[in-house]
């Protein structure tokens, strides 16, 4: 993109933003009608009628049913995207809605019907558009509640959900570019007061960066670290590949169904980071209770170093273990124990009040 943060997109750029998409058979659109999704629209509807051929695109408006602007603002994108000559669908979250952790579960109801509306129209994509500031926020947000490195690489370009691939082809772009190529385009957009709400994290955030890009902290510098920790992340992601092959060639056992099983003296030997996403990956495989969180993996990493020590003590003094785990506890459902010389791990036997739910209580 153009290192002029203020000026409009041109064609030719918009062209390399949506280049990889090319071959789609066809994509969704995620359009609000604010400036960053409206400009996704209509730079989209350009580079499509620049192609001979190329993907359908279906723009879907999805209303939260939390604003009274939302119906209306609906309205205005259906009619620009007539305009631009783009099948729109405007898609409602209905039910009740959550007193506390609103903006997570408005972004879950959003994703979950956006899938919903590319499956019906066969598309293989759906794009968003997040900008250059949302993984500035986002970076922070994730600083703040203490990520790890997987978490501060923050948003990919490319992801899969659901199973579709989500795609932001305006990751790089500032949104000042986008505001810029709007009103060149003298098209206008809407503006979400929730954005500037202080009683939700992100606008806090946002309101922060101006003193931040004083510092030398700006979002062109925060995403830039968001993409220097996603390649570290990568490189990690390869080691621990790699150790995972190691390890099973150290086991000479044949493996159980069910179970993974590290051999705990092999294990010891990689560094701290392989060995947090090994068991990382492997809780959150056989658990059932969702993903586990870093913290208590890091906890637990701590519980099992230091029962190695004391097995290789026990070992030392000769006194008899009797093939008794040293350590056995459960996390995001899965049960991990040393007992052997080996780490295990294995999905946890359901809790009383689960077991409960499923097979009913019984009366007298």
């Amino acid at each position: 993109m153009s290192d002029d943060d203020n000026s409009p997109i041109s064609a030719r750029a918009a062209k390399q933003l949506f280049a990889e998409l090319k071959a789609a058979p066809a994509l969704v659109l995620a359009v609000s009608g604010g400036p960053d999704s409206v400009a996704l629209m209509w730079l989209a509807a350009r580079w499509r009628r620049s192609l001979a051929r190329g993907p359908e695109l279906t723009v879907v408006t999805v209303d939260h049913g939390l604003r009274v602007e939302a119906a209306r603002e609906a309205r205005e994108v259906k009619r620009l995207a007539t305009e631009l000559g783009l099948t729109h669908r405007t898609l409602r979250w209905r039910g009740a809605k959550p007193a506390t952790g609103l903006p997570a579960a408005a972004r879950e109801a959003r994703y979950r019907l956006l899938a919903q509306a590319a499956r019906v129209a066969g598309a293989s994509h759906v794009l968003t558009a997040h900008t250059r500031d949302d993984q500035a926020e986002t970076l922070l947000m994730r600083l703040l509640r203490g990520s790890g490195i997987a978490g501060l690489s923050a948003m990919a370009r490319l992801t899969t959900r659901d199973g579709l691939v989500l795609a932001r082809p305006l990751l790089d772009v500032p949104k000042s570019q986008l505001i810029a190529t709007l009103k060149r385009a003298r098209i206008a957009f809407a503006d979400d007061p929730t954005n500037r709400d202080a009683a939700f994290t992100r606008p806090r955030l946002r309101a922060l960066l101006p003193q931040l890009a004083a510092e030398g902290g700006d979002a062109r510098t925060l995403a830039r670290l968001s993409a220097r920790l996603a390649r570290a992340n990568a490189a990690v992601e390869v080691l621990t590949d790699g150790a995972e092959r190691f390890l099973r060639l150290r086991d000479r056992g044949a493996p159980q169904p069910g179970v993974r099983s590290f051999e705990a003296a092999s294990f010891a030997t990689l560094p701290q980071e392989v060995r947090l996403r090994l068991l990382l990956r492997a809780i959150d495989a056989l658990g059932h209770e969702g993903p586990a969180e870093l913290g208590k993996i890091e906890t637990l990493l701590a519980a099992l170093d230091q029962a190695m020590r004391d097995q290789i003590r026990a070992a030392s003094s000769r006194a008899p273990a009797h093939g008794r785990a040293i350590l056995k506890q459960t996390l995001a459902g899965a049960l991990i124990s040393l007992a052997g010389g080996r780490i295990h791990i294995a999905p946890a036997p359901a809790r009383r009040s689960q077991r409960n739910q499923k097979g009913g209580l019984k009366g007298g």
